[in-house]
């Protein structure tokens, strides 16, 4: 793996806070109950984010109960709960989070022209009286109280400083920027840090925070350069979900500082081996996927299929790897094999499997890996692992399949014909009909074999993902007073069906002294 760079004794803290249940659940289509938002709470604390923010009291009752239950049950990170600046609001948020350990009060008002004008319908100096007097408010309840200016990044400068200044004599003890609509690029959203922290008075006694959208792509970048430029607070949710594009993810943000040490002297306190395990909670929850090509926590964020990559990996990992998956408690980096994987990609796949194969295996089992690759686009562990059970496991067959064809349709009868290849070599073919393509390609094999074979029980599974998924049939069969399972695999199901009724067969054929 790239080295991560050790942490200088100087470097400072970067404190985490994750909205994923406040302004991650307003992602459209995201909701999650009482119950689920408590267990990712809880995982949030296992992760040990620095602040909670919890939830929106005022929004709803279920809101409510929800950041109470949160500040009641939930140790270690801080407990905060939002609200606008109006009296009402800070009191249900002081109502839900005053049983935290660690409570902190979060109040916000637009700051803009475009929001004052169209949104508020204030004069700006009058708006200035409101955040002040809000935060005046809450520091009746709690010590710490955050305030943000909304759409800062289009807010005027001259208005901003003043704004800011004032909260902070008013009581604040951290202030957040945000980028409310994701429209500032890194190169002026780091001067604008830089410029509160060079006219703004007092701007030194508080926690400099940013709130970053992700409208353009530009969430996590506008959070690092922030960093470099003064912020100590990144507010961020995992797998960047949030309204509209999302928000900074907070597992690319944490990756970062850590892989770039050299970059960015700066460290958290965040358990990464909780990174993986977190994010496919919140996605399991939210209802939310997460794209193959997520980084860091994506499908295909340790996967290789290029046979270059693949034999380069194999080598050394740092070859085309700069994390390494155990960092954040992740899948080891794992093959996608594909038609271009070469034999050193499949026999170190079948090798992490458990199989050891001779030179004479591994180029049956490799025909039969390219055949499969041709057919579907990836090719999964379990796929080779279903194909050595097909092709390795068992002594040469009585039967084998070869040659299949069904009709079926709404006004048509199921039929199937079927041709089997003996073990000496010759052929006999039969056709039959049945309730269905299946049920027929069974009769048509009960024919050749001239037994009279029951069904007993029939599955079918997706071995692997996706629309060409590698099909898996299982079927369990008798004759006289023995019943065996079956088990075949392919692209077709009903070629799964045959295969898993013939290796079925010849194990009763087998087992009954057949010859």
């Amino acid at each position: 793996m790239s080295e991560i760079i050790a942490r200088p004794e100087s470097a400072e803290k970067i404190f985490i806070f994750d909205s994923t249940l406040r302004d991650g659940e307003q992602t459209p289509g995201a909701r999650l109950n009482y119950e689920e938002k408590i267990e990712v709470a809880r995982q949030l604390a296992r992760l040990n984010v620095d602040v909670i923010e919890a939830g929106f009291p005022v929004s709803s009752p279920g809101e409510k109960k929800a950041v109470q239950a949160i500040s009641r049950q939930v140790e270690g990170p801080v407990i905060c709960a939002l609200a606008r600046t109006v009296q009402k609001d800070i009191d249900e948020a002081w109502e839900a989070v005053k049983e935290a350990k660690r409570p902190r009060l979060h109040v916000f008002l637009g700051a803009s022209d475009i929001h004052m004008e169209h949104k508020l319908k204030k004069d700006p100096s009058l708006l200035l009286e409101q955040g002040v007097d809000a935060v005046k408010y809450a520091k009746k309840f709690c010590s710490d109280v955050e305030y943000s200016p909304e759409d800062a990044t289009r807010a005027r400068e001259e208005y901003l400083y003043e704004l800011i200044e004032a909260v902070i004599k008013a009581g604040a003890t951290v202030i957040n920027i945000p980028d409310t609509v994701g429209y500032a690029v890194p190169e002026e959203f780091g001067a604008m840090i830089r410029g509160l922290r060079e006219n703004v008075s007092g701007i030194d006694k508080v926690t400099l925070s940013v709130h970053c959208h992700n409208d353009l792509g530009l969430a996590v970048a506008n959070s690092l350069e922030a960093i470099k430029n003064g912020a100590r607070q990144i507010e961020c949710n995992i797998n960047g979900i949030g309204e509209r594009a999302g928000n900074a993810a907070l597992e690319e943000i944490a990756v970062a500082l850590r892989i770039r040490g050299n970059h960015f002297p700066y460290y958290t306190d965040l358990n990464f081996s909780e990174i993986y395990r977190t994010s496919r909670l919140v996605s399991k929850l939210t209802r939310i996927s997460i794209p193959s090509n997520k980084a860091v926590v994506g499908l295909n964020a340790f996967a290789h299929s290029s046979g270059i990559h693949q034999d380069g990996i194999l080598k050394n990992k740092e070859t085309y790897e700069i994390i390494d998956a155990e960092l954040i408690g992740g899948k080891a980096a794992q093959m996608c094999l594909t038609a271009r994987s070469g034999r050193h990609a499949v026999l170190d796949q079948l090798n992490k499997l458990g199989f050891s194969l001779d030179r004479e295996q591994l180029e049956k089992i490799y025909d039969h890996f390219v055949n499969l690759a041709d057919k579907k686009k990836e090719v999964y562990p379990e796929d080779l692992e279903a194909l050595v059970l097909d092709h390795l496991s068992f002594t040469e067959p009585r039967y084998k399949l070869d040659y299949m064809q069904t009709i079926s349709g709404s006004k048509s009868i199921p039929a199937a014909v079927i041709r089997l290849r003996r073990d000496d070599d010759s052929t006999v073919e039969e056709v039959a009909i049945g309730s269905g393509p299946i049920d027929a390609a069974y009769n048509a094999i009960n024919k050749i074999t001239g037994l009279s074979i029951s069904l007993e029980n029939y599955r079918i599974n997706a071995v692997t993902q996706g629309r060409d998924a590698l099909g898996e049939v299982q079927v369990q069969m008798s004759y006289q007073d023995r019943t065996i399972k079956g088990r075949g695999t392919s692209t077709d199901i009903i070629e799964a069906s045959v295969k898993a009724y013939l290796n079925g067969l010849n194990k009763l054929l087998k087992l009954n002294g057949y010859q």
